[in-house]
């Protein structure tokens, strides 16, 4: 599996965005309104994370955005 940095939107609506560790993360993101909410690789992963989703995402996007149903952050 592919590794990537996960961003959360500072708001309560669980919003994230995961990039792969070898893109570039997104203008969109870089703004205030987001923060670095850590790594994800191996098997674990944040309910709402669809490995498939994901990788078709990054494909046209280069980046996957998702909300995070785990209570806290991703």
């Amino acid at each position: 599996m592919r590794s990537y940095n996960l961003f959360r939107l500072k708001d309560p609506s669980g919003l994230v965005c995961a990039v792969p560790e070898d893109y570039a993360v997104p203008s969109f993101v870089t703004g205030s309104r987001w923060v670095f909410d850590g790594k994800l690789d191996g098997s674990a992963h944040p309910l709402g994370f669809d490995r498939a989703a994901a990788a078709t995402a990054v494909r046209f996007n280069g980046f996957y955005l998702f909300q995070c149903m785990d209570a806290g952050s991703a």
